[in-house]
């Protein structure tokens, strides 16, 4: 049985969707409203008093008066515990309280709209129970950026059409018999794509960085990282042997001030001159929705004479006039970084990752990375699904179905952003991302933003500490081209009232206005 919001029940979303081109300068305004200090004040309280809690029901647990439902750890003496006693101390007096909030099992594609398979608790979110019913939803919680998460149309029916022909999957790494030609077609689009001479494909975007960064540098060579980079570049970068220096965010008086100390200093101990200097940056940095300055990072790369990885994992598909990702939207020369790598979960609605560059470097990396030696190469109808949508991003017509999803991706960012930011709430990051975070700070307007956009029939992603800095716990909405304006209106309508509800519009750059006034 499914349950349809009350807006579903009065009318159908039409098909009519908006390709008009919009036009990309590139900008680099990007805004970060100071926290409020009420807000700051509240958020700083809140976390006291579940921490004071939190102990209290720990003194009742271990006295056995409360009964204790969670796993605990009961080392011998003398053996390191697997789990820093905070973060456990957090997860089961913290996290516990909202858990309903996150890991929501879907029952359905996760385009436009989503089913949410709904679920109870009879014991404070420790455990839960299906009722066999699903939630119809306006999905605004996934990845789906040029809206390719369907399971019907010329797409689906040619990838299940290849398991005819190559299988479900290859069984072999791809230095053994796991390379097909479907493989091999796939890494000659993407190089076409993207413009660079050659590209690998792996099967495992996170994967993709842990395992290929070791294979570029190592011990004698420094990493230059952004402060906000994902878990998979600080995996990689830790396990390669480098040297890691964190530069702050964005700020590139920071990390030139990084690079010159670090070329005049020299290796430690030693003082030798860095083997390599690598800068690891992303293109679009989905918790906060910026975008690396990659006209300046490419400056310092030239003038310090480092080499540049940036991670498009974000970016690939959704950003840029021809959708090829942050070097497009720069309008950047894509030879002047060094190493390009992205994923094909995000716009092209698939798995794994890929890397490209000069042919040398891919062919060092065919040889040498771990990806490619233990892992299992790229599932075929994976690979399949990943070569259509590349042939119609590939597809010069603006008329053609690939530019199309591009401008529809791009107006409906610019439009959700803007009607959201008029309405009065604190909204960060770059005005072409279509990652839109807009804050909420406390751990309990996270919970209670996430269940009250359910009730009104919207699925959203609320995220806090330790995702993000203690006080700046926010929701992110994540715009697609699969999304129609009666859509987007329905959710910022909801966003509205559960905003007032939650005493959400707070910004002081615009003060709130009601959703009808912010049209213009």
């Amino acid at each position: 049985m499914t349950k349809d919001s009350s807006f579903q029940k009065k009318k159908s979303y039409s098909n009519v969707v908006n390709t008009t081109p919009v036009p990309e300068h590139p900008s680099l305004d990007e805004v970060y409203e100071t926290t409020p200090f009420s807000e700051a004040f509240w958020t700083y309280l809140n976390y006291v008093i579940l921490n004071i809690f939190g102990w209290f029901r720990d003194l009742l647990r271990n006295a056995r008066i409360e009964n204790r439902k969670g796993s605990s750890e009961n080392n011998p003496s003398g053996f390191v515990p697997l789990y820093q006693s905070y973060e456990s101390f957090y997860t089961r007096n913290v996290y516990q309280r909202i858990a309903d909030c996150f890991n929501r099992p879907i029952g359905s594609v996760p385009g436009a709209t989503l089913d949410l398979l709904e679920r109870v608790t009879d014991d404070y979110n420790w455990s839960f129970r299906f009722t066999s019913d699903k939630i119809k939803t306006i999905n605004l919680a996934s990845y789906n950026y040029l809206g390719f998460a369907n399971n019907n149309g010329p797409i689906v029916e040619n990838v299940i059409n290849s398991i005819k022909t190559n299988g479900l999957a290859t069984a072999s790494t791809t230095q053994e018999f796991g390379t097909l030609t479907q493989h091999r077609k796939l890494e000659s689009l993407l190089a076409e794509f993207l413009g660079t001479e050659d590209a690998i494909a792996f099967g495992m975007g996170f994967a993709t960085n842990a395992l290929n960064i070791p294979t570029l540098v190592g011990k004698g060579c420094l990493i230059l990282s952004d402060e906000l980079n994902h878990a998979s570049l600080v995996l990689g970068a830790r396990l390669s042997g480098a040297v890691i220096k964190v530069y702050k965010h964005n700020d590139m008086n920071h990390l030139e001030r990084l690079l010159r100390e670090s070329i005049v200093s020299g290796q430690p101990r030693t003082h030798r001159p860095w083997r390599k200097i690598l800068i690891i940056v992303e293109g679009v940095y989905s918790m906060e929705g910026s975008l690396c300055k990659l006209p300046e990072l490419i400056e310092l790369k030239k003038k310090y004479r480092a080499f540049l990885y940036l991670d498009e994992a974000h970016s690939i598909g959704a950003m840029g006039s021809r959708g090829r990702g942050v070097v497009d939207y720069w309008k950047c020369n894509v030879n002047d970084v060094d190493i390009l790598m992205g994923t094909f979960t995000k716009s092209f609605a698939a798995a794994g990752g890929y890397i490209a560059g000069k042919k040398e470097l891919i062919d060092h990396i065919r040889i040498s990375s771990h990806s490619a030696v233990y892992a299992a190469s790229m599932s075929p109808p994976v690979a399949e699904q990943i070569i259509c949508v590349l042939n119609l991003l590939i597809d010069k017509d603006e008329e053609h179905e690939g530019h199309q999803r591009i401008n529809q991706l791009a107006w409906n960012t610019s439009y959700f952003r803007q009607r959201l930011t008029k309405m009065g709430f604190i909204v960060y990051g770059h005005p072409h991302s279509p990652v839109v975070p807009a804050l909420l700070y406390s751990p309990s307007k996270i919970a209670a933003f996430n269940r009250e956009m359910l009730k009104r029939g919207v699925a959203v992603v609320t995220v806090g500490f330790p995702a993000t800095p203690l006080v700046l716990g926010r929701v992110r909405f994540c715009l697609s081209a699969s999304h129609t304006k009666e859509m987007l209106d329905e959710v910022l309508k909801n966003a509205e009232e559960v905003g007032d509800l939650l005493n959400m519009r707070k910004s002081k750059l615009n003060p709130k206005r009601p959703f009808h006034e912010t049209e213009s």
